[in-house]
């Protein structure tokens, strides 16, 4: 099977009812950077910084995969789909994926904020954390999400599988937040890229077939592309 390497980022859930962060009246606009999605701001104030994951879990618990996201399951009947996601729902997997690498965390998942970083499930009926909710050993759990300013753990991985792509998919992202956007630099010459998004991207030098539609009819439009590319081949 032909390794599809996919790398989703916010667009990819916004028909799925999650808010985005850039977009206008986005989150970015309600809440400042530094404040929730930072270790100052988790230093600061740690209750702001949980009751902000917490909205955003009960969010997600709310909202179900869209067209796009069950595409990109359904083609797994045909390819190697490996999905490099920057979201932090798991929408990719409630929809069937099962090859799906979190760069920026996971928003059902805590960590400890002592030794090991041990990660814990959020369970679904109780979904909020509050200070003073803790690991096994003692130690306040945060959420297990790659703030600004932290390593991002798995962008080897990434850069990896990027490597490897026989084909590659962007869907829903600015190209613009680092290293994610930097992986289109390890796509090897020759291998077809793909972009959907309903935005214009910039700082985009490759050569890329543009679907400019939303996740659900981009994906439409992408599945009859590449099969209609296998058949010539």
């Amino acid at each position: 099977m032909k390794k599809l390497i996919v790398l989703s980022g916010a667009g990819m859930s916004a028909e799925s009812g999650i808010s985005t962060f850039r977009d206008s009246g986005g989150l970015w606009e309600k809440y400042e950077i530094d404040d929730v999605a930072t270790p100052n701001g988790w230093r600061r104030n740690p209750g702001m910084v949980l009751d902000f994951y917490n909205q955003r879990r009960r969010q997600l618990l709310k909202s179900k995969p869209n067209a796009g996201h069950f595409a990109l399951a359904e083609l797994e009947k045909e390819y190697d789909v490996q999905i490099i996601t920057q979201n932090v729902d798991n929408l990719h997997e409630r929809a069937g994926s099962t090859h799906v690498v979190h760069l920026h965390g996971e928003l059902m998942k805590v960590r400890s904020t002592g030794p090991g970083e041990e990660v814990f499930v959020v369970p679904t009926d109780k979904p909020d954390v509050n200070p003073g909710d803790m690991c096994p050993k003692g130690f306040q759990l945060r959420p297990h999400i790659v703030w600004f300013g932290e390593a991002v753990p798995e962008i080897e991985k990434a850069e990896y599988m990027t490597y490897n792509a026989d084909i590659f998919l962007i869907i829903g992202t600015s190209m613009q937040v680092y290293p994610a956007a930097g992986l289109i630099h390890n796509v090897q010459p020759g291998v077809p890229i793909y972009l959907i998004d309903p935005h214009e991207v910039n700082h985009l030098s490759y050569e890329i077939t543009v679907i400019s539609k939303g996740a659900s009819e981009g994906m439409k439009e992408f599945v009859k592309l590449i099969r209609a590319l296998e058949v010539k081949l």
